[in-house]
């Protein structure tokens, strides 16, 4: 999004289109896309394919995704890749020929004791792994300094962005994340404290490894301006051969990364699971099993319901592409599973469309502006849902209607959410809040 608008800057909107889940700006003279990894176009033929944070291709959510683009996706004349370092061994096992060009950083990156809130200086981000805890501290922060922006990755684009933007005005002085900021967000931060080493990764609690308090740590220092980290008191202790190789950029290389073969049989149920079990052909790539898209498949096609309308490679590719929606509500995986089952079954039974007046009522009763922040999260997690179908499927006769319909809502709601949290966690009798009220 950053990168589009900077280019929409400099070449004009005609020129430039953003693919994302949430997002399709295509116009028809478009030369350059901009696109999240899992959205770029395999179809198209360019000139040029650039992919950001390669390393990623070792995560265990989106990797497969990443080895994929790297293995499948070319330029006609170039292709690049743009990442850690940490990955080169890999590359350089998969593509012999590959040329590495290094890039120095300009600032340096320095250790700082452990620290209390009450020591950090202006123009610090504090970084937390739950929501909860980052509202604490930026409640805190507000309470002894007047206020912070907050950043988490179940915030919408928009409000995220809109957050950023107060901090990066100097409107606030402190910023409170998660370990979003760690990626595609350049900010002027020039300390980075942790208040906790370990986090929740979405199976088990665990220690940060080096290269992730790096990366979120390197958002400290810009250009040729230093930066440093730090932790709490209360956050544990780093071993200093650790904070030695992030003081030196120094990481382990990474060893494996995902896979998961991408040519799928839709033949029959059997033809499809058999292909997602396919073995990769070389030892260092480790097998994708149990992605969320495939366990969601698995599940569904045991249900009574579904399993008797799956006698067409149709239908079966049409249940594969509603597993794939994102869960942004972060639902039981029961609520889940029920509303991906209701999705199909309802374009089952209107010829692969939702009728009107089922998806006009699943939308309205979203344009609904009310509420605290909890319950704004929760209505736009649930449009992103909407927001993300119509974009992606061509599964409403009105697209473009609901395309526009759902971002305005989302637009709206983040709006709100935005001014809540603006509102909630700063202090607006703060020297900058009454400065601005004296126009």
């Amino acid at each position: 999004r950053e990168n589009y608008d900077k280019a929409v800057h400099q070449y004009g909107l005609n020129y430039i289109a953003l693919i994302t889940g949430e997002e399709k700006i295509v116009p028809r003279e478009a030369k350059y896309f901009f696109c999240t990894v899992e959205s770029m176009p395999t179809d198209k033929h360019v000139d040029c394919v650039v992919i950001d944070e390669v390393q990623l291709a070792a995560d265990y959510e989106r990797g497969h995704i990443f080895t994929d683009r790297i293995l499948n996706l070319r330029g006609t004349y170039e292709t690049i890749f743009l990442g850690s370092l940490t990955i080169k061994t890999i590359l350089k096992k998969l593509f012999p020929q590959i040329k590495i060009q290094y890039k120095e950083r300009f600032s340096n990156l320095s250790f700082l004791p452990k620290q209390n809130f009450s020591k950090l200086k202006p123009r610090s981000a504090i970084i937390a792994f739950n929501i909860n805890k980052v509202y604490e501290i930026a409640e805190n922060i507000r309470t002894h300094k007047g206020g912070a922006a907050v950043v988490l990755g179940s915030l919408s684009p928009r409000t995220r962005n809109s957050q950023v933007q107060i901090y990066e005005n100097n409107k606030v002085d402190y910023l409170v994340a998660t370990d979003a900021i760690g990626m595609g967000l350049n900010l002027s931060i020039n300390h980075v404290c942790f208040t906790s080493l370990e986090k929740f990764d979405g199976r088990y609690r665990r220690n940060l490894t080096s290269s992730e308090i790096g990366q979120i740590a390197g958002r400290a220092g810009r250009y040729k301006d230093n930066g440093t980290f730090s932790y709490t008191r209360d956050a544990g202790s780093l071993d200093p051969l650790i904070i030695q190789s992030i003081e030196n950029h120094d990481y382990d290389q990474i060893q494996k990364i995902y896979w998961r073969n991408s040519n799928l049989n839709f033949s029959t149920i059997g033809s499809l699971l058999q292909s997602l079990k396919k073995f990769p052909i070389h030892n260092f790539f480790i097998h994708k099993k149990n992605a969320l898209d495939e366990l969601n498949f698995r599940n569904l096609i045991n249900d009574n319901e579904i399993k008797k309308k799956l006698s067409s490679s149709k239908n079966l590719e049409l249940l594969w592409d509603i597993c794939q929606i994102p869960d942004f509500e972060k639902l039981s995986n029961d609520n889940y599973l029920l509303l991906l089952k209701n999705i199909f079954l309802i374009l089952i039974k209107n010829n692969y469309y939702f009728p009107e007046d089922w998806i006009s009522k699943k939308v309205s009763r979203l344009n609904n502006y009310a509420g605290g922040i909890p319950e704004l999260s929760i209505k736009i997690s649930q449009i992103r849902t909407w927001t993300y179908i119509s974009n992606n499927h061509a599964w409403l006769k009105n697209s473009q209607y609901w395309k526009e319909k759902t971002q305005e809502i989302e637009n709206e709601l983040s709006d709100q959410l935005h001014e809540s949290l603006t509102k909630k966690f700063i202090d607006h009798s703060s020297k900058f809040f009454i400065e601005q009220t004296k126009f």
